[in-house]
């Protein structure tokens, strides 16, 4: 019978949090020794109290061999900062002044520091644990396809997750798979003589009777089984189960941003990084543009196009003007050399400039900073003609920058193959956020400018 360790896994973070609230708050205390305090441990029982409502809330402890370091850490500062907000209400509903404000700062300090610590030890020191040969598990894959390859090769590379690939079974003898070992019927002896932990499943090259067999026969035996989709489908798609009383119910795209703690953190990032571009940049450069765009050209500054945003609704996106004033821009995508582009208009698209008007969008929440780009009403039209799953870009806001401008999209699209990039990196996007994405987004952002983007225009 295969051993489990992640419950002790747990645990481990478990006990790290329990000694990391404990110690914070005697450290408050000792930093603020001239006050006096409250009962040490009446405030260790109400603080403990209260992490642990938060980490069942948002599932802190859910954390598996694949879980990378950053989600690790996000997962539990997404805990911290509910914890804060708990503490700090339960404080004021109550009415309660039986500790000192600074007294909490330094507990609330000292803890994201011993918990972001303590995550980042416990999971560098398993996968080194792991790669040094301990605490596998023994898997095999069950069919033959390019999903089953992709991940044989994600074995070999990572071994720091701990999985001790031992064969593949299929009843296909013409490949040339080396590490082939038998046909499906021959899973069930090897197994037992092998202790084998899991088995990953390609149920598109198994009969329906072998799948159910492979069920079965893993139920009686505890063996995990784990289905592979179908190739080419579902790329980079994050499933997840929701239970409609005990109906299991299967959602194929589960997206990051639909969680309120991550629109929280989005939202609250936007507001504080639009603001300060308003504040300390915009204020002054913004007339100056303006200055230079009446002089060089008839019309007005600003240019209001509407633009679809998050679930398809449209809005006004604000940007500075670049062309000439003409009865085509709103049918009409821009081309590199159009005749359109006034000549100051040519610099502030190359230098994106034109964009920063896009900002007071940001501040009024019809857009985000980074996000998928709003295309004009017409664009949509089209390339969700040339694009399969156009509309899944939709589900999150509209951004100022994206990964699809960072990676090679920007500009032109007048190519089938520029906008089914540019779409599959979107849904890439919207499928696998994080906030640590927007912030690499935002600096190759920054760097393209500043280096020069050749696809600009």
């Amino acid at each position: 019978m295969p051993v489990r360790y992640s419950k002790y896994i747990k645990l481990i973070h478990i006990i790290g949090d329990v000694a990391a609230i404990a110690i914070s708050i005697g450290a408050a205390f000792a930093l603020d020794s001239t006050k006096e305090q409250p009962s040490y441990l009446i405030s260790l029982l109400c603080s403990l109290l209260g992490w642990f409502i938060c980490t069942v809330l948002l599932g802190t402890y859910h954390i598996y061999r694949t879980t990378t370091r950053i989600r690790v850490v996000v997962t539990a500062l997404k805990a911290l900062l509910l914890y804060v907000v708990l503490l700090e209400a339960g404080l004021n509903i109550s009415g309660t002044q039986f500790i000192e404000r600074h007294t909490l700062v330094y507990h609330y300090c000292v803890l994201v520091g011993l918990i972001v610590l303590w995550r980042i030890s416990v999971t560098t020191a398993l996968r080194i644990y792991r790669r040094e040969g301990y605490n596998l598990r023994k898997v095999i894959i069950a069919g033959h396809n390019e999903m089953a390859q992709e991940l044989k090769h994600f074995f070999k590379a990572h071994p720091e997750f701990g999985y001790k690939f031992l064969g593949s079974f299929h009843n296909n003898t013409d490949t040339n798979d080396r590490q082939y070992i038998g046909k499906i019927s021959d899973i069930e002896e090897f197994v037992k003589k092998n202790e084998v932990d899991e088995v990953y499943c390609c149920p598109f090259d198994l009969t329906r009777e072998e799948t159910s067999w492979l069920i079965n026969f893993a139920d009686n035996n505890l063996l995990r089984v784990k289905f592979l989709p179908e190739p080419g489908s579902y790329t980079h798609q994050q499933f997840k189960i929701d239970f409609y009383d005990i109906l299991p119910v299967l959602i194929v795209r589960s997206i990051p941003l639909d969680d309120a703690i991550n629109q929280f953190f989005k939202r609250s990032f936007d507001i504080v990084f639009s603001l300060t571009i308003i504040t300390l940049l915009l204020s002054w450069l913004l007339p100056v543009l303006a200055l230079l765009i009446k002089l060089n050209s008839k019309g007005p500054v600003l240019f209001k196009q509407v633009r679809s945003g998050l679930d398809n609704k449209p809005f006004y996106c604000f940007k500075l003007r670049t062309m000439y004033v003409n009865t085509r821009s709103n049918s009409q995508l821009a081309k590199r050399g159009d005749s359109r582009i006034t000549p100051i208009g040519a610099f502030l698209r190359k230098t994106s400039l034109d964009e920063l008007p896009q900002f007071f969008n940001v501040l009024l929440g019809q857009m985000s900073i980074v996000g998928p780009r709003p295309h004009m009403l017409k664009a949509d039209e089209e390339y969700a003609m040339v694009a399969e799953k156009y509309k899944v870009r939709h589900f999150v806001k509209p951004g100022i920058t994206g990964l699809s401008q960072v990676r090679g999209y920007r500009g032109d699209t007048t190519e089938t193959y520029q906008v089914r990039g540019r779409i599959r990196l979107d849904i890439f996007y919207l499928e696998n956020w994080s906030f640590y994405l927007d912030l690499k987004i935002i600096f190759y952002t920054v760097y393209n400018v500043i280096k020069g983007d050749k696809h600009a225009f």
